[in-house]
């Protein structure tokens, strides 16, 4: 696998073979592009009882979804859902990771915990799994950039299908 830098980037998005939307040209970076924040995050009930983790655990009836209409304050050690504004859509070939942007981790936002890897073959919006490393709240706005696609060339083709592959809304 290969990183693709900004020209490679360019020439597969005037392609059509990969579609970033919306993308502005200053989005793409040497070899990532930077998407943005969308206007809803998803929060976990307070006062849940234990989740429990195994096959089947569906963490909507656990979450609800809150409108982003003013930032968010995202205190230590709590953990929310946002989704990015851009619908990413990859061809069989071309595979990615959402990471999070240094001047914000530096701060102490993870943008992805655990879950970063970009499938193949999927055309949806990406949820950012966000959580409050620091000791400090953070406020959370939409329209933000707040963390970035590194795309890879896969060898041989493959597409998505699973629980996710139209992915919408958080």
């Amino acid at each position: 696998m290969a990183v693709l830098t900004r020209e490679v980037i360019r020439r597969e998005l005037e392609s059509g073979r990969l579609r970033i939307e919306p993308c502005e040209p200053d989005q793409i970076g040497p070899a990532s592009v930077d998407l943005t924040l969308g206007d809803e995050i998803r929060l976990i009930e307070p006062g849940a009882a234990p989740i429990p983790i195994r096959e089947g655990t569906d963490y909507r009836t656990l979450t609800r979804v809150v409108p982003l209409d003013s930032p968010y304050v995202l205190e230590p050690g709590v953990t929310i859902h946002g989704i990015t504004r851009e619908r990413i859509t990859l061809p069989g070939n071309l595979c990615g990771f959402l990471e999070g942007r240094s001047q914000f981790a530096r701060l102490g936002l993870m943008i992805h915990v655990t879950s970063a890897f970009v499938q193949p073959g999927v055309s949806n919006r990406q949820v950012l799994e966000m959580s409050n490393v620091s000791n400090h709240p953070l406020e959370i706005h939409a329209g933000v950039r707040l963390c970035q696609l590194v795309l890879m060339r896969a060898e041989g083709d493959a597409a998505y299908r699973g629980r996710f592959a139209d992915q919408e809304r958080i």
